[in-house]
């Protein structure tokens, strides 16, 4: 049985003291302009794009370090309780709910939400110059290398994607082409105790686009023939990618 999943975002989970400066970073990298923030205490802080719906949010955390994480959007309450029990049964544990929410964690502990569908229908496109645009599109699962096809199984169950064999050090879940953001798995060389995951950026001119992010404070921490490694002035690690931006 898999999920119909109606849409994803991603959350950066920044500490109180950082969330005015990943803000201030993450407004710029995507042309965007914070939102009314939402939450309980306020704590969720949507990125609104200049065309398309929100899908990148700021999540204000009080403990833990500097992350992101997935929500995945369902429809109904009714719904919601129905996947967030088919999760359990993929092995994910099941952390705290509200309505409209519930917060897990995957087979390798990474956490991650079930939302209500709150009708998002058109996901952002790229922004930026030309020649130089890009757009945040894609979550990067970085998986131990003993849990890998474990993880990898479950988060193609959970969504229904169809997952293809890219590498030996990558897979991909094959996202329908509505949907904000891929699902890309990296294998990774050790064996940490956990699951963990990052964004990346298609690029049209990568070079281009990460001197624009060291203008607004960004640091490069490894350049590779295909992505740079960059850690932003509030200490999220992301990639910059040479896939073309706006492809599925």
């Amino acid at each position: 049985m898999t999920l119909d999943v109606r849409w994803v975002s991603v959350f950066i989970d920044v500490p109180p003291e950082r969330l005015d400066t990943a803000a201030s970073f993450w407004t710029s990298v995507t042309g965007s302009v914070t939102g009314r923030p939402v939450g309980d205490h306020d704590e969720f802080v949507p990125l609104d794009p200049p065309n398309g719906q929100p899908s990148l949010w700021l999540q204000r955390t009080d403990e833990g370090p500097v992350s992101c994480h997935p929500d995945l959007y369902v429809d109904g309450d009714a719904g919601l309780a129905d996947v967030a029990g088919r999760a359990v049964g993929l092995g994910a544990t099941r952390l705290s709910s509200t309505q409209g929410l519930v917060v897990l964690r995957s087979t390798s502990v990474l956490p991650f939400c079930l939302v209500t569908h709150r009708d998002q229908v058109e996901r952002p496109g790229p922004v930026g110059p030309p020649g130089a645009r890009s757009i945040v599109d894609q979550i990067c699962l970085d998986i131990p290398a003993g849990r890998f096809e474990e993880e990898g199984a479950f988060w193609s169950a959970l969504t229904g994607w169809e997952r293809t064999d890219e590498s030996q050090e990558f897979d991909r879940l094959a996202r329908p082409s509505h949907m904000p953001y891929a699902f890309l798995l990296q294998r990774l060389d050790d064996d940490p105790p956990s699951v963990t995951a990052h964004l990346d950026l298609a690029c049209e001119d990568r070079d281009a686009v990460t001197a624009q992010h060291q203008e607004m404070g960004a640091e490069v921490v490894r350049r590779t023939a295909g992505w740079t490694v960059i850690r932003d002035p509030a200490g999220v690690v992301y990639c910059n990618t040479d896939r073309a931006p706006g492809a599925v």
